[in-house]
């Protein structure tokens, strides 16, 4: 796919939080927001990781202004002192972009916090992340990207089983994950209109591209690359389907493109790849009666985690 489908916009003075950005899709935002001016902030796991991928943008935007700070997103306690961090430099955030992600670990695992692993560090997460940083989202008037999957097309979230702790099925809890996310995503942007936050909250997906997120993962007991990880590069290398570059642009689009308005979904135009555009809404994203018991039973987890 052409560079030129879609232009990032001048972002001179804006701040943008990107998670998940030192590799992959990620990686790939954060670049087009500093070649477009924004200062980045890439909270990540592995410093030594991330600070190679800031000193990657460096080199191929010269004069980027770009930073690393801790976070794993699966230990609230890591996610509440990233907060703690930012709270205290009191700048505005202009964008955040919640990207990071795992997916499929090959027998189910917790997180630090007794989460499921997957609900954890894909939707909780960032869930904490996101209203701990809502002072800062609103003096910035920000937006905030959330990214969904593929797997959202179907599926749902068992309220009576959130953390898969009956009945575990690792694909499901993966979808049920990634529609959380988008349900939390539209309760945002609601109650900031209700509210008058000034801030907008979208959906982005980035269609099927060869990412990490099934290669190895030795510290998520995937010892190998998966074989979908081998057939999706083919796919790719075939233009069937995307790559990190194009995959990352409905995220871009969401984020910064004038007309984005709030309450939005972008993906790719097919389903697997091609240009960014809106999207109609999947089905299991529809109801708003769903995304305010997702942001209710979200607050009644972290909660109970962080006061324990």
């Amino acid at each position: 796919m052409p560079r030129a489908s879609f232009t990032v916009p001048d972002l001179t003075g804006k701040l943008a939080v990107v998670t998940g950005a030192s590799d992959g899709i990620g990686s790939v935002i954060a670049t087009r927001l500093a070649e477009a001016g924004a200062e980045v902030i890439m909270p990540v796991r592995s410093q030594a990781k991330g600070d190679q991928a800031a000193q990657r943008i460096r080199d191929a935007v010269p004069g980027a202004a770009v930073s690393t700070r801790s976070l794993d997103l699966s230990s609230l306690g890591s996610v509440s002192a990233l907060v703690e961090q930012l709270s205290g430099e009191e700048r505005p955030i202009h964008i955040l972009i919640n990207n990071a992600g795992v997916m499929r670990p090959p027998h189910r695992q917790e997180t630090k916090d007794g989460f499921e692993l997957q609900l954890g560090t894909n939707h909780l997460g960032h869930f904490a992340l996101t209203l701990g940083l809502l002072p800062l989202l609103r003096a910035g008037r920000a937006r905030v990207t959330h990214q969904t999957s593929v797997a959202a097309r179907s599926g749902e979230v068992d309220f009576d089983d959130i953390n898969g702790e009956k009945d575990y099925d690792v694909m499901a809890a993966y979808s049920a994950s990634k529609i959380a996310i988008a349900l939390f995503a539209r309760e945002l942007d609601r109650r900031s209109r209700a509210e008058g936050w000034g801030i907008t909250s979208n959906i982005s997906h980035p269609g099927i591209s060869p990412t990490n997120l099934l290669a190895a993962q030795p510290g998520m007991g995937r010892a190998t690359v998966s074989p979908a990880r081998r057939v999706i590069g083919f796919l790719s290398r075939i233009g069937i389907a995307g790559t990190p570059q194009t995959a990352a642009l409905p995220a871009l689009m969401a984020a910064t493109a004038p007309d984005s308005a709030g309450d939005e979904f972008y993906g790719p135009k097919r389903m697997a790849a091609g240009p960014p555009a809106k999207q109609a809404l999947w089905s299991p994203m529809t109801d708003m009666d769903a995304a305010r018991r997702v942001w209710e039973e979200s607050e009644r987890l972290v909660r109970a985690r962080t006061s324990a």
